[in-house]
């Protein structure tokens, strides 16, 4: 039977307008450090779906884990294009992103909370105080960002930082002489103040540091035990301290001159998406955390809680750190407004704790975020200038 080309032409244009609707869609690739699946890589792709979701479709992010760029070289590889957007790590580049760093290593204070205050939410509170932080109080925060010729769209953060190590590390005179892999100079001095030596290596290189006794530690946060093997290295973990969260992620790290070339709804979904993204990473991790731990015990490792001792000395020891940070990043970074930005942080994470606490799922969670930050940003001109 033949179709009359009245009858075709509605199918045709169908055809044709879903057709331009494609092409005209706009890929991004996005790289992580992280191996797939792992949980920030899962992250990622779940971020991808999200703008692809939120622009409609306009938009779409291509993830690469682990391939086009390490962790280390994502801060470059965004710069000079060779990614359009990635999860940048900051610790990596202090003379880069000094003032987010400075922020950043500041997460031990959460140790001065009470635990029935936190909730267990510490993290939660930490990520939004710091992407409130970024975005709104924080001009040399995006002035960096923008040397790099980067913007800043997204926050991830981590569950609470512990020893992951390959022998029993659970008091002070344990600590002495251990070589622990740290991922922020107030973790180097909590290590060195305890009579250990710090090391920095990527975490891309910690579990054959581990495996041949390289390092006897690696201070991080639980999921990195499936996230990055080290289940297969670790023999004893100490949960407890040194404590802290790593929130200097910039998990939407896009090269400001592809962001500028978006669309206004296109970088609104970027938004839209970030917050889903900075709602995902400390959630995901504080639910994989009992499952890392309760996995790496099942394989034989022990966990040991610090002795008290130990914990009453890290609490001192954080108390004087604040001040040391403020010290260290006028002195070696040139960092000037170090004191008044660690009082507005601490305003704002004093607000984020009380802000979390009714939140019980991840959508709560990124609704919080949305409502209260991403909202926020004028698209119209952030990174623009």
């Amino acid at each position: 039977m033949r179709l009359s080309l009245v009858v075709l032409r509605p199918i045709l244009l169908v055809v044709m307008f879903a057709g331009m609707a494609g092409a005209h869609a706009t890929t991004l690739r996005y790289a992580t450090g992280y191996p797939p699946g792992s949980l920030p890589a899962v992250a990622a792709e779940n971020y991808a779906k999200a703008v692809e979701k939120y622009s409609s479709g306009d938009l779409k992010l291509r993830v690469f884990a682990l391939s086009l760029l390490n962790a280390s070289e994502t801060s470059d590889g965004v710069r000079d294009g060779i990614a359009d957007g990635g999860y940048l790590l900051t610790v990596y580049f202090p003379a880069m992103y000094p003032h987010t760093n400075l922020v950043n290593e500041s997460s031990m204070q959460l140790l001065l909370f009470d635990e029935d205050e936190l909730n267990g939410k510490g993290a939660l509170a930490y990520e939004g105080a710091m992407t409130e932080f970024t975005f709104f109080n924080c001009p040399e925060c995006l002035e960096e960002y923008e040397k790099q010729k980067q913007v800043y769209t997204a926050n991830a953060a981590s569950s609470s930082y512990g020893l992951l190590c390959n022998k029993p590390v659970s008091n002070q005179e344990q600590l002495k002489g251990k070589r622990l892999r740290v991922a922020g100079s107030h973790w180097s001095r909590w290590s060195e103040h305890f009579g250990a030596t710090s090391m920095s290596l990527t975490i891309n290189d910690t579990l054959e540091a581990l495996h041949q006794g390289v390092i006897d530690c690696t201070i991080a946060s639980a999921p990195e035990l499936i996230n990055l093997g080290l289940i297969e290295a670790v023999s004893d973990i100490t949960m407890s301290v040194p404590g802290g969260v790593y929130a200097g992620a910039n998990a939407g790290s896009f090269n400001i001159d592809v962001w500028r070339k978006l669309d206004e709804k296109q970088r609104q979904a970027i938004l839209r998406a970030g917050a889903r993204f900075t709602a995902e990473t400390p959630w995901s991790y504080l639910q994989l955390e009992k499952e890392a731990l309760e996995k790496t015990e099942e394989k034989g490792a022990t966990l040991h809680q610090a002795s008290p001792d130990l914990m009453e000395a890290s609490r001192e020891f954080i108390k004087q750190d604040l001040n040391t940070i403020i010290d260290y990043y006028a002195k070696n970074h040139g960092v000037e407004r170090g004191e008044e930005m660690l009082d507005t942080f601490r305003g704002l994470l004093k607000k984020w704790v009380g802000l979390v606490q009714d939140v019980d799922s991840l959508d709560e969670l990124e609704t919080l975020y949305w409502n209260e930050v991403f909202s926020k940003v004028d698209v119209s001109s952030y990174g623009m200038k």
